[in-house]
């Protein structure tokens, strides 16, 4: 897919299935797929094979591989595939091509190893996997990249297959500022969190990533449409009873983002396993809590 054209088919929920593990932290390549194929009946608009919920960090080069080839395989072409990619220049744009080779469509770059790198420096590394191929690329500004408004704008101007921008700080103000500074050069996605769509939507966003996806693509997907429709009243009864007692949960410990949603999975009976350290698991008494929460979500589950 030509850079061009891939921001033309994002309008909605972009979802980034975890990557299951079996007990002993092996691949569970089986499992990715039958969660693919039980989510891609939902109208999800993208799919992100081994991004930050997929645990991208902790897979190897040759998973990295095994893991997006499943899901270029599973989507055969009925939803973009944006492939996760980072670590440092080198295996960053490796990992951009053998992705490329595999079928995905786009590129989605993660921050790199170096958490206070010079913003001259952190420009190059994200121009490096921009050249690695000739498919569209997509910056995750999260943790330490942060960047204002002209840092973004001398980005756009200098990597030709940069299309869009996945915000991952939450802060609407300063991303609103972005937005109007760049304009629609990039294609703009809420990136931060389900719990964000009502300040993202308020801006003008359309397009957000998911974690809730995973599990409950049918609430995913009606966050959307009811955020676009402008409906409050909706919007703030869905946060208030599913999206906000979750995402404080996740809130508990550094890792829960992940650690929570694959917990959430095993107790669906879907295909998800354990984290790979340093990710965090969850206690036995918090299993036993999100399985009383998870009682009320039975009418979203994904089937």
């Amino acid at each position: 897919m030509k850079p061009e054209e891939i921001c033309g088919k994002l309008r909605g929920v972009i979802a980034f299935p975890v990557t299951p593990f079996q007990s002993d932290l092996s691949l569970d390549i089986l499992g990715l797929r039958e969660n693919l194929q039980k989510l891609l009946a939902y109208p999800v608009s993208a799919v992100v094979a081994a991004g930050g919920t997929g645990e991208m960090y902790s897979l190897t080069p040759e998973e990295h591989r095994e893991v997006v080839k499943a899901v270029v395989e599973e989507v055969r072409g009925r939803v973009p595939v944006i492939a996760g990619t980072g670590f440092n220049v080198r295996i960053g744009a490796e990992l951009a091509q053998q992705a490329a080779r595999i079928g995905v469509d786009a590129i989605l770059a993660l921050p790199p190893y170096y958490p206070h790198a010079d913003e001259d420096a952190l420009a190059e590394y994200y121009a490096a996997i921009g050249r690695a191929t000739s498919l569209g690329l997509f910056v995750y500004s999260r943790d330490w990249v942060n960047p204002g408004p002209e840092w973004v704008a001398r980005l756009a101007e200098t990597i030709p297959t940069l299309v869009g921008w996945k915000d991952g700080q939450g802060d609407t103000q300063r991303y609103r500022q972005i937005i109007e500074r760049v304009g629609k050069r990039l294609y703009w996605i809420g990136g931060k969190g389900d719990d964000c769509v009502p300040a993202y939507y308020g801006i003008g966003i359309r397009t957000y990533t998911s974690s809730i996806a995973t599990i409950a693509p049918k609430l995913s997907i009606e966050l959307h449409e009811t955020a676009s429709a402008g409906n409050t009243e909706v919007l703030g009864r869905l946060m208030k009873d599913y999206v906000t007692p979750l995402y404080a949960f996740r809130a508990r410990r550094k890792g829960y983002e992940v650690s929570v949603m694959k917990e959430m999975m095993n107790l669906a009976g879907l295909a998800s396993g354990p984290v790979r350290p340093p990710l965090p698991r969850l206690r036995a008494e918090e299993i036993a809590e999100l399985r009383v929460m998870l009682e009320r979500w039975k009418s979203y589950l994904i089937a």
